[in-house]
């Protein structure tokens, strides 16, 4: 893929997202769309990021008769940024992983199951002086 040739429009620095934000348009002629692992790479080089978990790229839309895409890029200062602004399913996306949630189904049934078992110590013991 010697012929990608990524371009950023509307280049945008946001302070308060601690992120630079731009539409990327990315240039492949005669060729597929490129994967977005490639297109990390290239975006990490010419913005100079040492990790490429702080990209999220997203909105991806080829033209019709293909060779050119255009889509969305965030590229963030540190990761803790990404973390707490980027949403979890473009997170997990970009290979975060998180812990399952319990169904709530079962959530519910756990806690009526515990209910019925609370102070059952003080009981036996009650019972077991009541004995004597």
């Amino acid at each position: 893929m010697t012929a990608l040739v990524i371009r950023t429009r509307k280049l945008m620095r946001n302070r308060l997202l601690m992120r630079k934000q731009m539409v990327l348009e990315i240039l492949h002629p005669q060729q597929p769309c490129p994967s977005r692992e490639a297109v990390k790479e290239k975006v990490a080089k010419m913005f100079k990021v040492k990790d490429s978990k702080c990209i999220s790229i997203f909105g991806f839309r080829t033209i019709y008769g293909g060779g050119k895409t255009s889509g969305f890029c965030l590229v963030y200062d540190n990761v803790i940024a990404f973390k707490k602004f980027e949403p979890k399913y473009r997170q997990t996306r970009n290979g975060e992983k998180f812990k399952e949630k319990v169904p709530r189904q079962q959530r519910k049934e756990r806690k009526n199951r515990a209910k019925k078992f609370t102070g059952t110590k003080d009981r036996k013991a009650l019972r077991a002086s009541r004995k004597k």
